[in-house]
């Protein structure tokens, strides 16, 4: 299938898909059910947070990206149903990680040292190793379903990776707002190893890229809410002036030097069937962006490349992420 070409999409598969979830009372919402892996990393093992709601279908894995965890992305409901909610009820079993430094999962030792003691933690190849460590485990109990990656923004790049190391193991590839390679000058300033990100740092990324006469997707309430929980993800933020949360440098890192054109995944060893959608306001992924890595993906099995309208690059954090969700079950169903 060719770009953006959505009229050869099965019309069972796209009319299930778009089924609305109901809101939920709190009582009702389906259960998560946690565990946690060992990885080893950079010469400690991390024990990594994985959530699931079960259900018998193909499994799908989401992997965030650079500065917060699973339950404030995939995981976050927003009257009542989060993007979990809705793979479950399609019938998938959803999966979310959290890697090391992030929500639920152990924090690496170079957390407890001084940040400029250790160069950017946490980078791609790690993050590949640790989907890899997921996957092992989702295989332990799902031995014959499929596994299909879901990545945002900063996590499709070890989700690349994952993918082109492990072919046998991941089915399809989605990746919403993907970060690619871009023309640049290198800066001369060095990374720490990691760094800390308030509310103040994540509340204009709401309206990121967006046009200036354009409203803000989310209420003041709502955003204020993500933000609380997303202090909350890190039990020291309260004790840091003002309240921040501790996250691995090693992203930030790689996407530098991607957008000074260092390429560094093969995206032409990628052979599953892979997915490009993002928000027609999403700065990270803009038009040139995404035209690029579509062709850079010669090797994939098949390629989509769909730009939804009305959203940035948080559009699972708005109200239009309705659409994406229906894009991405179709494509997972196709």
């Amino acid at each position: 299938m060719n770009r953006r070409d959505l009229m050869t999409w099965p019309l069972s598969a796209m009319a299930l898909s778009m089924l609305p979830l109901p809101a939920m009372e709190a009582g009702n919402r389906p259960a998560r059910e946690r565990r946690s892996v060992a990885c080893a990393l950079d010469g400690e093992t991390l024990r990594l947070s994985l959530v699931r709601q079960p259900a018998a279908g193909p499994v799908v894995l989401y992997v965030h990206g650079a500065t917060f965890p699973c339950d404030l992305s995939a995981g976050w409901r927003m009257d009542g149903v989060s993007w979990l909610d809705h793979l479950q009820a399609q019938g998938f079993d959803a999966w979310g990680l959290d890697f090391a430094g992030y929500g639920h999962s152990e924090r690496p030792s170079a957390f407890r040292a001084d940040r400029d003691s250790a160069p950017p933690w946490g980078d791609y190849r790690m993050g590949a190793a640790q989907i890899a460590a997921a996957i092992a485990a989702i295989r332990r109990e799902r031995p014959r379903a499929p596994i299909h990656l879901l990545a945002h923004s900063w996590g499709t790049l070890p989700a690349r990776q994952a993918a082109i190391e492990h072919p046998d193991a991941v089915a399809k590839l989605v990746l919403f707002g993907p970060v690619s390679t871009r023309e640049g000058s290198p800066g001369d300033e060095a990374k720490p190893a990691w760094t800390l990100i308030s509310a103040a740092d994540q509340r204009p990324r709401q309206r990121s890229g967006l046009p200036a006469d354009a409203a803000t997707p989310v209420s003041s309430q709502e955003l204020e809410r993500w933000c609380q929980a997303y202090l909350d993800s890190d039990e020291g933020s309260a004790t840091r002036s003002p309240p921040s949360v501790r996250v691995p440098n090693g992203p930030v890192a790689d996407v530098e030097r991607l957008w000074v054109g260092q390429a560094l995944v093969d995206n032409a060893r990628v052979r599953q069937p892979t997915l490009i959608v993002r928000g027609e306001w999403d700065h990270v992924t803009t038009d040139a962006d995404a035209a690029r890595l579509y062709a850079e993906l010669s090797g994939a099995a098949e390629r989509r490349e769909v730009k939804i309208s009305g959203g940035n690059h948080w559009l699972h954090l708005q109200p239009r992420r309705s659409a994406l969700w229906s894009t991405t079950t179709a494509f997972l169903r196709d």
